[in-house]
């Protein structure tokens, strides 16, 4: 009987471990990186960007964003314009010095991904999704989207005026 058991219970290993999940591969945020931002009154990038990033292409399950942009990093070509966009009446760089994006998943969609999660900004959090491409290359590799982000549904300025509701973001994001 027991040796009857021993081949049952090595099949069942094997099983078990055919859907053991590995963990998607972290990445680190490499120099080099951009988030440029555009819209009928305003435009410019932000510099300073942080977080975690794990992302397996075969393992969707298992990647992650968590990323924050630090507001008073805003830069956009003009002193005076970033003086006011950091002010109150804009981002309230002192009240909610962080965008912060988390992601819940990710998934495949068409010819890249789209990471759906959690975009914090001006103290307000919304659903977000973001599509993007990656392109591995070596150990590392570079991370690509473009999406839009309408401002006033995080309360950032006021609804019209000179500044476009709708914020055009480009993100480019080596990472190793």
């Amino acid at each position: 009987m027991k040796k009857a058991l021993y081949p049952i219970a090595a099949l069942l290993i094997v099983i078990a471990s055919a859907f053991t999940f590995l963990p998607a591969q972290d990445y680190k945020i490499a120099d080099g990186y951009s988030v440029k931002f555009s819209a009928s009154g305003a435009s410019g990038i932000f510099r300073t960007l942080k977080g975690d990033i794990s992302f397996d292409e075969k393992n969707l399950a298992a990647s992650k964003f968590n990323v924050t942009i630090d507001v008073t990093s805003i830069n956009t070509g003009n002193g005076l314009k970033n003086t006011h966009a950091k002010g109150g009446n804009w981002f309230d760089a002192k009240k909610y010095p962080e965008i912060k994006f988390v992601s819940k998943e990710i998934v495949k969609s068409g010819t890249g991904y789209t990471a759906k999660g959690t975009l914090e900004m001006h103290g307000v959090k919304k659903d977000f999704s973001i599509p993007f491409t990656f392109v591995k290359n070596g150990n590392g590799g570079t991370f690509s989207g473009k999406f839009d982000v309408n401002r006033t549904d995080f309360g950032i300025g006021s609804p019209g005026g000179k500044v476009d509701d709708i914020i055009k973001l480009e993100v480019s994001v080596p990472v190793n």
